[in-house]
């Protein structure tokens, strides 16, 4: 075996996140890990790539005890991660960042070269070979702060394949792709898995595991729970392992009769997001799903509508009545909330409290004079968070020491404390469970049946088809095509990647 580990344990303080975890991985294998959000998946990966020490259990590298305490340690056996949240240097380069840490120096003279020089047209150049030969849609030379969640993934995946690293890590790498996007990540698993080199992929998208992976290891509450080939376990019985019980409706929708138009946008355009005259309606009670490729706007739509981006041309109304939206503010008065594509970056202030995150985008209904009343605070945040099943300890506690689904809850609880009508839901599922997907798609469910208006954006083709009431489709900043909920992928496909008409 490549990588063994045998009873691996860690604590956090008086937090347990990794009882008995054991998992092992061939050359030339791809192994699964799955599990809820906070079962220990990626604090175990982060023990793997030395960025997180053991408190106890064994790791065998090629037959072999080792104890990684830096990444870099990890690097020089060769284990490389490529992680969820974007760990890239946002003021650099993509080229830059792809080589950060392994640059090409330049010599001076004859026989030597300087240590403080860059041979940088090189690094630009291998780059762009590299990004050439996986396709992907990057430009060398780009910086990073400029790319979406989705180039920033790419980024991290040509840094890690380029390191020629013998076990490669995947957490969540398709998280915030679209199904093309998502395709490449495939054929650069399956090329990697054929160079003999082993990869351990985590992800919450029940459909990728068929498509890639070999055996499969299942952790729960930081114990692994099973371990085995995949061929020999149903996807029903992978779920039972995961969150200990059936979930036999993840996708369960009551479709009401939709009501009254809360908002209109007609003809919107924006010339900095490429948004060329977008028209679409929310009504009460209804779903709106909108699919697309990466690229094709649909962020920058939500984005403009919630006055991030103000628009240059058209008009949006509200019950009937034109409204101005030129700033985020503008959008929240009129009843508008937008939860983000990437939660850790706009959707929460991670170093806030739990309390403060949810109260933040209406203070004043816990505020006299001026004044906050932290009780009140503390009470609607622990009733919200009941309400969303929120696992924490306290209202108190960090947004940041929350996992990936219940960061998503508290995103979401922001905007139920503001009592927002119209929702804007971008990639409301990216990188949470399977027990949480179902959670937050009941809580969109009774925002429906109390009747809110919801766009949902997602890139997972059958949360549209099982949740929308109907279907826009997005291509090149405008919708190319409208689809009931009875329709199928192929055509949802067919209009996100259709020739423009001449």
């Amino acid at each position: 075996m490549l990588l063994e580990l045998h009873d691996i344990q860690k604590r956090f303080g008086g937090v347990t996140a990794l009882r008995r975890a054991n998992l092992s991985v061939a050359a030339g294998e791809v192994h699964l890990l799955l599990g809820e959000n906070g079962a220990g998946k990626s604090t175990l990966m982060k023990i793997v790539a030395g960025i997180v020490e053991r408190d106890a259990g064994r790791m065998l590298w090629n037959g072999s005890e080792v104890s990684l305490r830096t990444p870099p340690e990890a690097a020089a056996i060769g284990i490389a991660m490529v992680h969820q949240e974007s760990m890239l240097a946002p003021h650099m380069t993509v080229a830059e960042n792809i080589f950060l840490g392994r640059e090409e120096r330049r010599g001076i003279g004859l026989g030597w070269v300087d240590p403080g020089w860059v041979n940088r047209r090189r690094t630009v150049e291998r780059a762009r070979r590299l990004i050439e030969q996986y396709n992907f849609p990057l430009d060398a030379e780009g910086r990073v702060d400029r790319l979406s969640p989705a180039g920033r993934q790419l980024v991290e995946i040509c840094r890690a394949i380029q390191h020629g690293s013998s076990l490669l890590i995947f957490d969540e790498p398709t998280s915030s792709l679209s199904d093309h996007e998502t395709e490449q990540v495939f054929r650069i698993v399956r090329d990697l898995k054929a160079r003999q080199m082993g990869i351990i992929y985590i992800t919450h998208r029940m459909d990728e595991l068929r498509a890639i992976g070999d055996r499969v290891t299942v952790l729960r509450d930081g114990e692994t729970v099973h371990t085995g080939n995949l061929a020999e376990v149903t996807t029903g019985r992978l779920i039972q392992y995961m969150v200990g019980r059936e979930v036999a409706a993840v996708y369960k929708r009551e479709h009401l009769a939709p009501g009254q138009a809360l908002l209109q946008a007609r003809n919107i355009s924006v010339r900095r997001s490429h948004l060329k005259e977008v028209s679409l309606t929310l009504r009460r009670g209804e779903i709106t799903g909108m699919a697309g490729l990466i690229g094709a706007g649909r962020t920058e739509l939500c984005r403009a509508l919630f006055g991030v981006d103000p628009i240059d041309a058209g008009e949006i109304l509200v019950n009937g009545k034109a409204i101005t939206v030129r700033t985020p503010r503008d959008a929240v008065q009129a009843g508008i909330a937008l939860v983000t594509e990437d939660r850790q970056i706009s959707g929460l202030a991670l170093r806030l409290s739990i309390a403060m995150n949810i109260t933040m985008a209406k203070v004043e209904r816990i505020s006299h004079w001026g004044i906050l009343d932290l009780k009140a605070q503390n009470r609607m945040a622990a009733e919200l968070g009941a309400k969303l099943r929120l696992k924490a300890a306290s209202p108190g506690q960090p947004a940041a020491t929350l996992s990936g689904g219940n960061q998503q809850k508290v995103a979401i609880a922001k905007w139920l404390f503001r009592q927002a009508s119209i929702f804007l839901f971008d990639e409301p599922t990216r990188g949470i469970d399977i027990g949480a997907k179902a959670e937050v798609f009941e809580l969109m469910n009774e925002l429906a049946r109390e009747g809110a208006a919801i766009l949902m954006v997602s890139s997972e083709l059958p949360e549209l088809l099982h949740v929308a009431d109907r279907i826009l489709v997005m291509r090149q900043g405008r919708i190319s095509g409208e689809l009931p909920r009875d329709t199928t992928q192929e055509e949802i496909m067919k209009l996100a990647v259709m020739e423009s008409a001449a």
